[in-house]
């Protein structure tokens, strides 16, 4: 089973290009998704233990504990060891099941992909990207978003120049959804066309 990672910068149309493996029948497992799930479930108590104030009715309030992150890079280390390990065995799971029923290809949708070190446990991976003047529009539009914040999310993210550079395949989303769907169903047969070899999970 192939299991291609997908990754790329605030903005750049990630969330929708997952969607696209999805209609092709791809399973997709999003680490965002997860994470919204485990801050009303698992993470909740451990992030209130961690930073008291941020959960509410049992859920993480996300405006009051990026209040208490961001821009605080020991602080954002804290909670990565809360949820990252969490988000990891959810996404074992996922690639588990879709072994068992008989899928060639899982995609993972992962935002901080190189910055985690995630790649290794790929066999291939996708960045989609576009020009930083789209992006920025994009992420502006964004109900609450601002300048500083925008900023500050690119900070710590690696650059889109060096992830692109270290890509299998790059999507360029400013160019629209048809063509980024086709280059989708590119990418599926070339996968699909590999020698068969033993997936980064089973080393």
């Amino acid at each position: 089973m192939i299991v291609l990672g997908l990754t790329g910068s605030i903005g750049m149309g990630k969330s929708t290009t997952a969607e696209m493996f999805a209609d092709e029948g791809v399973p997709v497992h999003s680490a965002d998704a997860a994470v919204h799930r485990l801050y009303a479930g698992l993470a909740a108590p451990l992030i209130e233990a961690a930073f008291p104030g941020t959960v509410t009715a049992g859920v993480v309030d996300r405006r009051r504990l990026g209040a208490a992150v961001v821009g605080n890079r020991e602080a954002m280390r804290r909670l990565e060891a809360i949820v990252h390990p969490l988000v990891r065995e959810e996404e074992e799971t996922f690639i588990d099941a879709a072994r068992r029923s008989g899928a060639d290809m899982v995609v993972l949708d992962i935002p901080l992909l190189f910055e985690t070190g995630a790649e290794t446990r790929c066999d291939k991976v996708l960045v989609v990207s576009a020009p930083p003047a789209v992006q920025r529009a994009r992420v502006l539009a964004r109900p609450g978003m601002s300048e500083a914040a925008f900023d500050a999310i690119l900070a710590s993210q690696l650059p889109d120049a060096q992830k692109r550079a270290r890509a299998d395949f790059v999507i360029d989303t400013a160019q629209g959804l048809e063509p980024a769907r086709r280059r989708v169903r590119e990418i599926l047969s070339a996968l699909r066309a590999m020698p068969v070899a033993s997936s980064a999970q089973d080393r």
